[in-house]
């Protein structure tokens, strides 16, 4: 059997994908023996018949990958992704050698060039392996068909009980220049850490005409820390807004809760896309196997009549 790895010889048709991939699979368990993800590849899930055939343009997504979610799901992460194409994605819980494990079976199984910028906030064995002494790097990852430029990592000041940044570039989505930030807010009972976190990264969004801000903010839409972003920088879940007096907070809470798409295993909302001088676009939020977090997409260019799941 002749193992195929070049984008060129990969079949893109619909009907061909999943063939290339489980040849593309069975080649890189030979090749790489013991060394091969638990859980296998030989096993993983083909894509979805109505899944994006290349990436799509002017579709951008968020997801927290989980850490720990146990090992060998690399290869799971990357079809959920290759499923729904996005031009940009933004990574939460994210390990270097894992991200780069992903990009690749992007490329070499699903022919998906992407490129990647880390936000290391964390050098982490426990979490991400390697040597005691060289540990494996954590925070948040973007990966973008289009070239990226001007990145910065920023930890936050506090970070709660575990560090926490941002992580922003710029690029190009859909043809038009973004600056683009992706984040993980400190976890769900520290509302007033979360409110100094979103303090730094707001005035950094405010710098921007256009921005895209994407990430676990672990906080609910009408927790009072997001009210800063909600003002700055809107979310695209139309269905879904915080109070708008002080008044009626409590009376709406539940109300707001209700009307907002899910993007947890447990049922709260958590996951964000805002956007800050750029066409609004609608939420698909798809649960997968591979994390307790759903995965967050948007098409911000919906008159384009982009292909792929809905």
């Amino acid at each position: 059997m002749r193992c195929v790895h070049s984008r060129e010889a990969i079949v893109l048709s619909r009907g061909a994908r999943w063939v290339a991939a489980a040849m593309t699979a069975v080649c890189l368990v030979l090749l790489q023996g013991a060394g091969a993800p638990n859980g296998g590849l030989l096993f993983a899930r083909p894509l979805q018949p109505d899944a994006a055939e290349a990436v799509v343009p002017g579709r951008v997504g968020t997801w927290n990958i989980c850490n720990p979610c146990g090992s060998g799901n690399d290869f799971g992460r990357a079809t959920e992704i290759a499923t729904y194409a996005p031009q940009l994605i933004a990574l939460q819980e994210a390990c270097v050698r894992d991200v780069e494990r992903i990009r690749r079976y992007l490329e070499e199984v699903y022919g998906l060039t992407y490129r990647v910028e880390y936000g290391t906030v964390l050098r982490n064995w426990n979490r991400c392996g390697g040597l005691p002494w060289r540990p494996g790097g954590y925070g948040q990852a973007i990966l973008s068909a289009a070239p990226m430029t001007d990145r910065v990592s920023v930890e936050y000041p506090v970070g709660g009980s575990e560090d926490r940044g941002y992580l922003a570039v710029t690029t190009l989505v859909d043809g038009r220049p973004v600056r683009v930030f992706n984040t993980h807010l400190a976890e769900r009972r520290q509302g007033e850490v979360r409110a100094g976190q979103i303090e730094v990264l707001a005035a950094e969004v405010a710098r921007h005409d256009r921005a895209i801000v994407l990430g676990d903010f672990n906080a609910v839409p009408h927790a009072p820390e997001l009210a800063t972003m909600w003002a700055l920088a809107p979310g695209t879940d139309h269905g879904c807004r915080p109070s708008t007096t002080d008044a009626d907070a409590d009376a709406d809470a539940g109300a707001d809760a209700d009307a907002c798409t899910t993007t947890t295993d447990w049922d709260s909302t958590f996951d964000y896309v805002f956007l800050r001088g750029t066409t609004p676009g609608t939420d698909h939020v798809r649960p997968s196997p591979y994390s307790d977090h759903h995965l967050l997409y948007t098409d911000l260019n919906r008159g384009r009549g982009v292909s792929g799941r809905r």
